[in-house]
C-alpha cells in the first residue's frame, strides 16, 4: 500500500491563510490531499493541520481565512517578524550548532516582554475546530525553551491539541512560551521551519513551504538538505513555495492579521496551478 505524507510549515497568520488557499485550491483542481496518512503541522502549519484533520470541510477553513467576517481574532504583536528578523539571523550565524541556536532562542523567548499566555491561548483556541487529537497521524514539533531539545507532540502524548498547537506557534520574541508539564515551549519551527524529515519512510511526500529560515543549511535543517535526505531513501517528493504572488500578499510582515484575504486568493491562484504536479506524486 502506497503511504502518503503532508507537511505543513510555518509561516505567520499570512502563511495559514496561504496554506489552507492551496489546500483548496489543489481540491478545486480535483487533487485532494486531506487523506494524508501523515500530517506534520509546524508553527502555523499546526493550525492549519489541526484544522484539516479535524474533519472541516477545506471550503469553510478557506472561508475562515478569506472571508473578513468569519475569521478569527487574532492580535497583533508589538514587534513584526520584519522586525525580529535581524535577531534571527544573528542567532543562526552566531551559534556553533543547531542545539546552541535553539537554546539561545528559548533565552530570547523566556526573556521578551509579551502579551500573557492565557491571551495567546484564547487565540489559539479560536484557531482549534475541535479540541480533541484526531484519529489521522498527526505530528506537531515545538522546542523546550530551557533545553533547546525538540519535542514531538501526537495523540500519545498525553498533551492537548490547544497546548501543542500553541506551543508550535510560540515564534519567540513575539508571543509567550507555551507551559506544559510545568515546562516552557517555544515554536516547532525552530527545529525546522517544515519538520519534513519526520516523514522519513513514507512512499509519497507533499511539502507546503512558505519560507526558508536563515541559516539552517549550515546544520542540514533546511527544507533542501531534507527533501534530499527523503529522496535518497526512496520517498517521492514535491514541494510547493511560495510564488511571487504570494510573497507580494504576505507584504512585510506576515503576522500581520490583514495579509490573510489576500494570502488566501494567492494559495488558491497558485494551488490551482499546481494541481497537475501534486496529482501525479498523490495518484
Amino acid at each position: 500500500m502506497t503511504t502518503r505524507a503532508l507537511v505543513i510549515g510555518g509561516g505567520g497568520v499570512a502563511g495559514i491563510a496561504w496554506e489552507t488557499g492551496i489546500l483548496a485550491g489543489l481540491a478545486d483542481a480535483g487533487v485532494d490531499v486531506t487523506d494524508a496518512d501523515l500530517v506534520v503541522g509546524t508553527s502555523a502549519g499546526s493550525a492549519v493541520a489541526a484544522q484539516l484533520t479535524s474533519g472541516l470541510p477545506l471550503t469553510e477553513m478557506l472561508a475562515r481565512q478569506s472571508d473578513p467576517t468569519l475569521q478569527t481574532y487574532e492580535l497583533v504583536p508589538d514587534v513584526g517578524l520584519d522586525k525580529l528578523w535581524p535577531a534571527i539571523l544573528a542567532i543562526t550565524t552566531e551559534s556553533a550548532d543547531a542545539p546552541t541556536a535553539r537554546r539561545r532562542f528559548g533565552e530570547l523567548a523566556i526573556s521578551a516582554t509579551t502579551v500573557s499566555e492565557a491571551a495567546r491561548r484564547e487565540v489559539i483556541t479560536a484557531r482549534v475546530p475541535k479540541p480533541e487529537w484526531p484519529q489521522q497521524h498527526l505530528i506537531i514539533p515545538a522546542v523546550d525553551a530551557l533545553t533547546g531539545s525538540p519535542r514531538l507532540f501526537t495523540r500519545d502524548s498525553g498533551v492537548s491539541l490547544v497546548d501543542a498547537v500553541a506551543a508550535s506557534c510560540a515564534v519567540p520574541g513575539i508571543w509567550p512560551t507555551t507551559t506544559i508539564e510545568g515546562r516552557p515551549y517555544l515554536d516547532g519551527g525552530i527545529r525546522s521551519n517544515e519538520n519534513a524529515d519526520l516523514a522519513a519512510g513514507y512512499d509519497r511526500v507533499l511539502v507546503i513551504s512558505v519560507l526558508d529560515m536563515p541559516g539552517a543549511a549550515t546544520w542540514g535543517t533546511d527544507l533542501d538538505s531534507q527533501v534530499a535526505a527523503l529522496r535518497a531513501h526512496g520517498s517521492g517528493v514535491e514541494v510547493i513555495r511560495a510564488d511571487p504572488a504570494a510573497v507580494a500578499a504576505f507584504g512585510p510582515n506576515p503576522l500581520d492579521p490583514t495579509t490573510r484575504t489576500p494570502s488566501a486568493a494567492a494559495g488558491v491562484a497558485q494551488g490551482r496551478g499546481e494541481a497537475a504536479r501534486i496529482r501525479e506524486l498523490w495518484a
